[in-house]
């Protein structure tokens, strides 16, 4: 070793290497580790196996560990359901006892009745990583179309089973990715998208363009099935198709990447043959189809209101100027709308907690649900028809409860509440707002123990997500409250980017303003220490996906500021992102690298390129899933290479790369679990936590 090397404790494997240098725009970018973007390839086998016993061993040597893992696993154990539907007279939902890997779907005659089960998708696989990816009974209650995922992947099987005796029928419907399906109203055929087959080699990381939309009729095999819309001129416009409640039209919503901007196709049902006709949107907006009254369709949108309204579109005469708006703007976001029992159940976010409102069909205010508490309740689905519809209701310190709420007396009464082995009164949330760096001011939830001390010296760890207009909302962690039960302090901030203020609250974290979400971030970490709370050796930081790419920015931008550093399935490569998979969708948040002054601003903050040799990181374990085939699994192993290499000081840089797992839906409880364990014990070790599980 040469004397201006920097020492390593650890014996990191050797990753694979080329001479690789891209050029954009003028300047060269080396991309030294390219050769493990290849998953299957025999040196990125080597280098997985090698570093996963690196971890392993790590892990390995954390005493709690055992003792983690056994307390996750015990206040896992609870049971778990899912929002009822009803079809056809019959209820459906999910229930999971507690440990089982995936969770089964039952049918009730009455909601006082004996549990039917109808699907059990544990027995799918041995191991618990085939996965339900969606449930959609016919409208008669006699036939559920229903998709699986093996091993994580996005990309489903669509079958069909008989709800009344269990017994799938022929129909298998392959290279389904990202759609769902949607029942004709004789309940003889089902709409659904689907991709290309894909390239032999390219299905986990080949990119995804020009979906189709199909009509699948029962009984007959796929190659059969009707082309109902294709854009071959746009290879990144996709559809979802829609039948209204009264059967009566087809909607077409088209989106491309992950903005809410849509363009909305319609046809009338009973005319197979013609073209669909053009309502409205040109992707300028998001308009949300949410029912009809014969030929006026209901729409929520954000046209010329950022927080979302409600206006009747007459099809006969669509023009803008002829909208009658039925619900305004008002200063909390419109998350979500309804329509159940003649009522719009209109879901809003109030400093990211959730706040239901019920207006009439013509907009007039009736009543407010009236919540549990402060937390965020999912769900009220339902027909127009429907008297009653389910929401769950959870927050930091409490799991989800279901509820049935009647749409004419607005009353909501507990259907299932699961039993709790933790007293949840030990344990409080508060809400702050602290100014990021350019004075806006941001909300965090901080969940804790009741009267915990601000001393500087509470284990803490901060999450987040920040992008895609999705909010982060209360909700319920067994793993979060093993933490809390070691003392630990959970923060969550709610950033720039999501979803949680309207359009301009997400367009503010996006393309050349992204660092605003980075400055967020940091923002928080610093009010954490300076309030008392933690102390920067003390304090971890955490985030999936996007806050993947989160934690990877920040901790390369301020590797002082942190004890710990999580960034899980994160995009870290942010000059090549769009050429996997569906990541050239995600261009609406983050651009691209092929416009010159995008490329600045990603080339400025992408956290594989800015890993600077010779700086001491974090403490830092990486963690990825071999079959991710949504942010693919080279941007975390390019990432936890460049560490390696570059860090300067003995803090561990680890990568722990799950097998048989893909970005997160769906994965079994158990390697949940073991991810959640070998989480709290990495942090335990490095942040120096006196475990008390």
């Amino acid at each position: 070793m040469k004397a201006d090397e920097p020492a390593k404790p650890f014996a990191y494997p050797d990753a694979p290497q080329s001479d690789t240098v891209d050029v954009y725009h003028g300047v060269k970018v080396p991309d030294p580790y390219r050769p493990l973007e290849d998953p299957d390839s025999d040196v990125t086998r080597a280098w997985v196996e090698a570093e996963n016993q690196v971890t392993g061993a790590f892990l390995g040597s954390v005493p709690q560990r055992d003792a983690i893992r056994a307390r996750v696993t015990e206040l896992w154990d609870y049971e778990k359901f899912g929002t009822p539907g009803k079809k056809g007279g019959r209820y459906f939902y999910a229930h999971n006892t507690g440990l089982q890997n995936q969770s089964v779907l039952y049918t009730l005659d009455r909601l006082d009745g004996e549990p039917k089960m109808l699907l059990d998708p544990n027995t799918l696989s041995a191991d618990g990583t085939v996965a339900l990816a969606g449930t959609v009974a016919s409208d008669d209650g006699k036939k559920l179309a229903y998709g699986i995922a093996e091993a994580g992947s996005d990309w489903n099987v669509w079958k069909v089973r008989d709800v009344e005796t269990g017994k799938d029928a022929d129909d298998k419907i392959e290279w389904v990715k990202f759609s769902s399906a949607t029942w004709t109203p004789d309940n003889s055929a089902f709409f659904y998208g689907r991709f290309p087959a894909p390239e032999p080699g390219q299905d986990l990381k080949g990119a995804n363009y020009f979906q189709k939309v199909y009509l699948h009729r029962l009984g007959t095999p796929q190659a059969e099935d009707a082309l109902i819309w294709e854009d071959p001129e746009h290879k990144e416009w996709e559809a979802t198709p829609a039948v209204t409640d009264d059967g009566k039209y087809l909607v077409l919503t088209l989106h491309k990447g992950t903005d809410a901007k849509y363009r909305v196709l319609y046809r009338p049902f009973d005319r197979p043959d013609a073209k669909p006709t053009h309502l409205v949107g040109d992707f300028d907006a998001e308009y949300e189809f949410l029912d009809n009254d014969g030929p006026v369709f209901w729409f929520k949108t954000n046209k010329d209101a950022e927080r979302g309204k409600v206006v009747a579109i007459d099809t006969r005469d669509p023009q803008p100027e002829k909208w009658v708006e039925l619900i305004p703007e008002a200063a909390e976001t419109l998350e979500s709308v309804d329509v159940v029992g003649d009522r719009f159940l209109a879901t809003y976010l109030k400093d990211a907690h959730t706040v239901v409102r019920v207006f009439d069909l013509a907009g007039e205010h009736v009543r407010d649900v009236d919540l549990p508490g402060l937390g965020t309740a999912s769900g009220f689905g339902g027909k127009r028809k429907d008297r009653e519809t389910f929401y769950a209701f959870t927050s930091y310190t409490t799991p989800a409860a279901i509820y049935r709420y009647d749409v004419e007396t607005g009353e909501s009464t507990v259907w299932r509440k699961p039993a709790l082995k933790f007293d949840p009164s030990k344990y409080e949330t508060v809400q702050v707002f602290y100014p990021s760096k350019d004075g806006t001011k941001i909300p965090m939830f901080i969940t804790s123990k009741k009267g915990v001390k601000k001393d500087g010296d509470n284990p803490t760890l901060l999450y987040g997500y920040g992008g895609f207009n999705i909010p982060l909302t209360p909700g319920f962690s067994p793993s979060a409250l093993t933490w809390l039960e070691m003392g630990g302090v959970y923060a969550v901030a709610n950033l720039r980017g999501g979803g949680e203020y309207g359009e301009s609250w997400h367009q503010g974290g996006t393309r050349t303003r992204k660092q605003n979400v980075f400055d967020d971030f940091i923002a928080a970490a610093e009010w954490l220490v300076a309030e008392k709370y933690t102390r920067k050796e003390k304090l971890a930081i955490s985030g999936r996906s996007n806050g993947g790419l989160l934690v990877g920015a920040c901790m390369t931008q301020r590797p002082d500021l942190y004890g710990a550093c999580l960034p899980g399935v994160g995009v870290l490569d942010m000059l090549r992102f769009h050429k996997f998979t569906i990541g050239w969708a995600w261009i609406d948040d983050y651009g691209s690298s092929d416009d010159p002054e995008e490329f600045k601003a990603l080339h400025a903050y992408s956290p594989l390129h800015n890993v600077k040799p010779g700086t001491c990181y974090p403490p830092t374990m990486v963690i990825t899933a071999d079959h991710d085939d949504r942010v693919v699994p080279a941007h975390s192993f390019k990432f936890a290479a460049a560490l390696q290499a570059a860090q300067s000081c003995d803090n561990p840089v680890l990568i722990r790369i799950e097998t048989k797992a893909g970005h997160g839906a769906g994965k079994p409880t158990t390697k949940v679990i073991e991810e959640a364990a070998d989480q709290w014990a990495f942090l335990v070790k490095t942040l120096n936590v006196e475990a008390r599980p």
